[in-house]
């Protein structure tokens, strides 16, 4: 894992990952005023091409292990958050959540040494960006998989990603939200870090 200014870059595929990114999203997650209401988990992305589908993977599995008990989760399988839908759904996450923090997921393109990462940090994401769509920025805090290596034809890239290793890093995201998220799941993640 490494820190440039604020910004955690974790392997994925390394066994300590999932403790890692709870640790650091808790850490980020204490930063922010807004600490008193539970995050809202936005997962950005579509179905229908498979790299682009890390965040409603994310979303899923955490509807699947739970996750909406401890946080509203806006992004899954069913119902995914995408380009044609992303600024009604912001607004409808400020007007219904207008005090909480917004931890918002999506995928990303790379380099190669960063593949099979996740980064996380402050600030907005800015969903398309990597396929140069102009889309609105949300969210406090980001957290990015990066699924395959930033070249011209980024569209490409997106489609000839493996969804084995979308969703072995959408599941490690997954994890560590809802280690991150849920205090008493926190204290056991807390010490399995180096």
């Amino acid at each position: 894992m490494k820190n440039l200014s604020s910004v955690y870059y974790i392997n994925s595929k390394k066994y300590t990952a999932v403790p890692e990114l709870a640790y650091r999203l808790q850490e980020l997650i204490s930063r922010h005023s807004k600490t008193n209401l539970p995050p809202v988990m936005l997962c950005i992305g579509t179905d229908r091409v498979t790299g682009d589908s890390l965040g409603p993977l994310v979303g899923t599995f955490l509807h699947a292990y739970g996750g909406d008990r401890y946080f509203p989760i806006y992004g899954t399988l069913d119902f995914p958050i995408h380009a044609l839908n992303l600024e009604d759904a912001c607004r409808q996450i400020k007007k219904k959540h207008p005090r909480n923090l917004i931890i918002a997921v999506d995928a990303s393109l790379g380099t190669k040494k960063h593949l099979g990462y996740i980064s996380l940090g402050q600030g907005s994401l800015k969903p398309g960006a990597g396929v140069q769509k102009k889309l609105c920025s949300i969210g406090d805090i980001y957290i990015t998989g990066i699924i395959n290596t930033a070249i011209p034809e980024a569209q490409m890239a997106l489609q000839n990603t493996r969804l084995s290793s979308v969703a072995s890093l959408a599941c490690c995201i997954a994890q560590g939200i809802l280690y991150a998220c849920n205090p008493s799941e926190m204290t056991a993640a807390s010490r399995s870090i180096i």
